[in-house]
């Protein structure tokens, strides 16, 4: 007799787990939703001109924008908010809870994200779509760091599902389903996958 605890993927990350998802996808989630509320507060200096991802270069002949307009989307409803808006009204949805309405972008970035975070363990246990809150709000964090600390984005390559489609890969994609005959990929399996050209994905 196998007393081996059951294993299956977990559904964030994909790799065997014995958990519905891993402790440390558990934890990564958790700390992007620490983040974002601080963030969120720290763009506003990238809004100015000049500052870390604002404005335009010394030299140039054309005068800077007057504020970083991807800081502005972030900090704007619909940017930060609005991926944890989405987020905060399914769970309420599900539950049968009233979502609560803010009224400034940053109060409800601040509310939005308690609230996800009071019930990421019943989301990770539970959602269907954990693996799209995770990836979203690891896409969104990363897209403020970089605006925040002026750094570039990870450059993506393209590989090939055997189906023919051309996926756009980067080193901390952690997995990707293939839009064209839906395979799931982890991480490693993407980079098992064919390089499709010479050329850098943009």
């Amino acid at each position: 007799m196998n007393d081996a605890p059951q294993s299956w993927p977990c559904a964030v990350c994909l790799r065997p787990s014995v958990p519905r998802v891993h402790d440390g996808c558990v934890d990564r989630v958790r700390q992007n939703l620490l983040a974002l509320p601080g963030l969120y507060r720290q763009l506003g200096d990238a809004l100015v001109p000049g500052r870390h991802g604002g404005g335009g270069r010394s030299g140039t002949r054309t005068a800077p924008l007057p504020c970083n307009l991807e800081a502005l989307d972030l900090r704007s409803r619909g940017g930060i908010e609005g991926v944890l808006a989405t987020w905060a009204a399914d769970l309420c949805d599900r539950e049968g809870w009233t979502l609560t309405q803010y009224g400034s972008v940053e109060a409800a970035v601040d509310g939005y994200a308690e609230l996800l975070l009071m019930n990421l363990r019943m989301l990770c246990d539970e959602h269907p779509a954990i693996k799209e809150l995770a990836d979203e709000l690891r896409q969104i964090v990363g897209q403020a760091r970089r605006i925040v600390t002026g750094e570039k984005a990870p450059r993506k390559v393209p590989v090939a599902c055997p189906c023919g489609h051309i996926l756009k890969v980067s080193l901390d994609t952690p997995g990707e389903r293939c839009p064209s005959c839906g395979e799931q990929y982890s991480h490693r399996e993407l980079f098992d996958l064919p390089f499709a050209g010479h050329q850098v994905a943009a």
